[in-house]
């Protein structure tokens, strides 16, 4: 009978790692914007994102991002941080008060910001109207953003 050493468990675990199928290493946070399809925000920017499918994936910037058809896959295999959202899609409210802070993909507004328009995503609808309302908010965050990275683990959007 073999005894259960840490010497042990780490090798099955690493066994169990190398033969495990890609879906077993998904832990929340590394599908991107929850799975909705990045594009799909600017095709209608008033409406709701679009889920993406696991059929249309590609990684990039340590996230898997998901797309609900083979042209938006495409588009955003071409310009991926022209759709990726700003400000690695923390609440541009929370970065102006120098903070990082999670948002919910699905309260966003494409806005004109400093590198042109891009995708802001908000924790609740009070950011967001505060945003809309006054978009000189998203220029301050853009602004302090760089310094606040930092603190994120590796920069990379949601």
């Amino acid at each position: 009978m073999i005894g259960l050493t840490r010497r042990n468990l780490a090798g099955i675990a690493l066994a169990s790692c190398l033969v495990a199928p890609r879906a077993s290493f998904a832990r929340p946070g590394l599908i991107a914007l929850d799975g909705f399809d990045a594009v799909s925000y600017f095709l209608d920017p008033e409406g709701q994102p679009v889920p993406g499918k696991p059929a249309f994936e590609w990684d990039w910037k340590g996230r898997t991002w998901r797309f609900s058809r083979p042209g938006n896959l495409a588009a955003f295999r071409d310009a991926p941080s022209a759709y990726a959202p700003r400000l690695s899609g923390y609440d541009p409210i929370g970065v102006l008060d120098g903070r990082i802070v999670d948002t919910d993909p699905q309260i966003f507004a494409i806005l004109a910001g400093p590198a042109g328009e891009g995708l802001y995503l908000f924790r609740n609808r009070e950011h967001r109207s505060r945003v809309v309302a006054s978009p000189a908010i998203v220029a301050a965050a853009e602004e302090k953003w760089p310094a606040l990275r930092k603190l994120t683990e590796d920069g990379a959007p949601p």
